[in-house]
C-alpha cells in the first residue's frame, strides 16, 4: 500500500504546512509556560510539570499523526483510518490539552468577560454530553457526512466545531478550574457511562449497515472530491484516470473497511473513558481514604 500512495506526492502523504502551525504550537507553549510566562501572569511557581509537558507535546505528536502524516491521506482512502483519526483527535487531544496546560493559563482563558458565561453554560453536564455526541451522530448520518467530504470550508469548520465540542465534553469531569468542576465522583461516573450510551447508535449504525454508507468512500467521483481536501490540485490532476476507487488501495472490501472502522471508534473510546473511570474512582478513593484516617495535628509529647 506504501509504495501505491506514493502517487499522491509528499505534500499529501507529510502535510509540511500543517507540521510547521504544529511545531509554531509547540513553540509558543514553550515560551508562554516557560521564558516567557512573567510577562503574561505566571511565577515561578506556575512553571509546568514534567508530565504537564509531556502531556502536551504528545497531544502536539498526536495531532500531527492524524491530520499531517499519511494516516490523514488513508482518512480518506479507508473509514477504518477515518475512525481511528476521529477517535484519537476528539479522545485523545482534548485530554492531553486540558491536562497539559497549567491551571492559570486556562484561567487567563476562560476567566475572560466573553469566553466564562459560554463555557459556564456549555459545560453544564447535560448540554456539554449532548453537544459532543449529537453533533457526532449528526456528522456521520451519510448525507452530512458525504457533503463535509466535498467542501474543504465545510469539513474544516466541522472538524473545528467538533473538537471544540470534545473540549467542552470533557470539562465536566477534568475542569481545569473549580468553577466547572461541579460533578461528585459518583455523578462523574454515571456521565462516563452516559457518553459511552450516547455515542454507541453512531458507531451501530457504521457496523450494522449490511451495505456501504458513504458515497466518498464509494462512489469515484465524491472519492476525488473527498481527496483533494489532502492532495494538492495539480497532484489529482496528473493521476491515470483508471485509478477506480479506494477499494484498490485497502485489502478489505468497502463493507469490511465500514464494520471495522465502526469497531475501531468504539473500542478506542471504550479505553478512553476506562481510563477516566479509573482516574475518578483513584481521587474519590484518595479523598474518602484522607477524610477517614486525618492527618493528627495534636501529637503528645514523650518523656
Amino acid at each position: 500500500m506504501w509504495l501505491e500512495l506514493q502517487i499522491f506526492g509528499f505534500r499529501a502523504l507529510w502535510s509540511p504546512y500543517f507540521f510547521l502551525f504544529v511545531l509554531a504550537l509547540s513553540i509558543v507553549y514553550y515560551l508562554v509556560t516557560g521564558p516567557y510566562r512573567h510577562k503574561i501572569g505566571g511565577t515561578n511557581v506556575d512553571k509546568p510539570t514534567v508530565t504537564e509537558q509531556v502531556q502536551f507535546y504528545i497531544a502536539m505528536i498526536i495531532l500531527y499523526v492524524v491530520k499531517g502524516s499519511p494516516v490523514d491521506l488513508l482518512s480518506h482512502i479507508m473509514l477504518t483510518f477515518h475512525m481511528t483519526q476521529m477517535a484519537l483527535l476528539y479522545l485523545a487531544v482534548p485530554i492531553l490539552v486540558i491536562k497539559g496546560l497549567p491551571k492559570w493559563i486556562w484561567e487567563k482563558i476562560i476567566y475572560q468577560p466573553v469566553v466564562f458565561p459560554i463555557l459556564n453554560l456549555l459545560t453544564k453536564p447535560i448540554i456539554a454530553i449532548l453537544l459532543f455526541n449529537g453533533l457526532f451522530s449528526l456528522y456521520h448520518i451519510p448525507p452530512v457526512f458525504d457533503f463535509t467530504k466535498s467542501s474543504l470550508i465545510a469539513h474544516t469548520i466541522s472538524t473545528l466545531i467538533l473538537l471544540f465540542a470534545a473540549f467542552i465534553m470533557f470539562m465536566p469531569v477534568m475542569s481545569p478550574v473549580k468553577e466547572f468542576n461541579r460533578l461528585k465522583p459518583l455523578v462523574k461516573i454515571f456521565y462516563v457511562f452516559g457518553n459511552a450510551v450516547l455515542i454507541t447508535p453512531a458507531c451501530a449504525l457504521i457496523i450494522f449497515a449490511d451495505v456501504p454508507l458513504y458515497e466518498a468512500y464509494t462512489a469515484h467521483g465524491a472519492w476525488i472530491q473527498a481527496l483533494s481536501l489532502c492532495v494538492p490540485g495539480d497532484v489529482l490532476t496528473d493521476i491515470p484516470t483508471q485509478l477506480s476507487g479506494p477499494e484498490m488501495f485497502s485489502p478489505l472490501s468497502l463493507l469490511d473497511d465500514q464494520q471495522l472502522g465502526g469497531i475501531i471508534m468504539k473500542i478506542m473510546q471504550e479505553i478512553t473513558y476506562f481510563i477516566i473511570l479509573t482516574q475518578i474512582f483513584r481521587a474519590w478513593f484518595t479523598a474518602d481514604k484522607l477524610k477517614a484516617d486525618p492527618i493528627p495535628t495534636n501529637v503528645p509529647e514523650t518523656h
